[in-house]
């Protein structure tokens, strides 16, 4: 598989094992899961680094696997998505932003001008993506100077 906005091809990634069940050492019960997700939640943490959390310093490997259900529908169950975007979306939209304001001060940079199209296109090819199979709406736009306060912390 080729890289997108390069000439490189990218490289192979591990892939991780179809593991069905909870693994028989594990002694969290799945309620316990569950209110580490909901605290870890509640201190602010994006689904992703709750996952990590949960692996670095619980040894949990996998919360689905234990619970049945994701990091992000557990949150959305309890109200706690803080964000109304993806964590994807949200991501590259604030990189975006880095940039934009990296160009304001550097209006000469012609390799990040560029990098920001590179940027910019894959937040257009993802919100194309997320209305098509109906996590954000008909009517969202990519609009920067909206975005600034929609992605920041």
């Amino acid at each position: 598989m080729a890289r997108i906005h390069t000439s490189r091809k990218g490289s192979s990634g591990s892939s991780r094992p179809a593991i069905k069940a909870s693994p028989e050492w594990l002694t969290y019960s799945q309620r316990e899961v569950e209110d580490l997700v909901i605290s870890l939640g509640r201190e602010g943490y994006m689904p992703a680094n709750i996952g990590l959390i949960l692996r670095d310093s619980y040894g949990i490997p996998l919360v689905k696997t234990i619970t049945g259900k994701k990091i992000t529908s557990i949150l959305r169950e309890n109200n706690l998505l803080i964000n109304p975007l993806p964590e994807d979306l949200t991501n590259l939209i604030r990189r975006a932003l880095q940039l934009r304001a990296h160009m304001d001060n550097n209006k000469k940079d012609a390799h990040n001008r560029r990098n920001l199209q590179c940027m910019e296109s894959k937040v257009y090819r993802l919100v194309k993506y997320y209305k098509r199979t109906g996590v954000l709406a008909q009517t969202f736009r990519y609009k920067p100077d909206e975005m600034k306060g929609l992605v920041s912390r």
